[in-house]
């Protein structure tokens, strides 16, 4: 009896192993295709917050629908982006389902640029899941419809500093400001928005 129980004790904890490994919620998706994720935006700018597709994109890039906001990692990172020297717009509710029925870890709350992390576990994520959970296409050489051609190209900079490998890559970090601009060279600032004053409590 004690070796039966012994065996079945173990093997129900092999399978609490395996459904952790499994349903990991922010588990790395390999050779994730950017282009077969529902609803994203490829045309010109400015992208609305396209939550129609949102749930569905979730479950593609292994993110949880939560029913309520995480508290175990909560920060703050500010983003700018600009196509062709002119400001657009990161909208109000990205990762905000319809009727806010779920939400995403990775959301907006106003127009502000702000992205909040609000996560039920301590994960790494990236910039390129903000993009995806907004509906962007974000890739090394595009940002919805603009694409790397001649001069123009797509750049990305943290606090300041141009970023020189897969922008999607970028781990977010509390406090960040992230520049992302598209067009050429003498279409940037000067100076690069390298800091954001955050509101107090953030």
């Amino acid at each position: 009896m004690r070796r039966i129980i012994v065996i079945c004790s173990f093997a129900s904890l092999i399978i609490v192993v395996l459904a952790i490994l499994n349903c990991s919620p922010n588990k790395p998706v390999s050779n994730l295709n950017i282009d077969t994720l529902p609803g994203m935006q490829t045309g010109p700018a400015p992208w609305l917050a396209e939550i129609t597709n949102l749930r569905e994109r979730l479950r593609d890039i292994n993110l949880p629908a939560l029913t309520q906001e995480g508290a175990v990692l909560h920060i703050h990172q500010h983003l700018d982006i600009s196509i062709d020297g002119k400001p657009v717009e990161v909208p109000y509710g990205i990762g905000n389902g319809e009727k806010s029925s779920f939400l995403a870890p990775i959301h907006t709350h106003d127009k502000r640029g702000i992205i909040h992390i609000e996560s039920p576990t301590d994960e790494v994520f990236t910039l390129g899941q903000f993009f995806d959970i907004w509906g962007v296409r974000f890739t090394a050489e595009c940002i919805g419809g603009y694409c790397n051609q001649g001069e123009r190209t797509l750049r990305v900079f943290i606090n300041g500093n141009l970023f020189s490998g897969d922008p999607r890559t970028i781990v977010l970090e509390q406090h960040q400001e992230i520049f992302v601009a598209y067009g050429t060279a003498d279409e940037l600032p000067d100076p690069i928005p390298s800091s954001y004053e955050f509101p107090e409590g953030f």
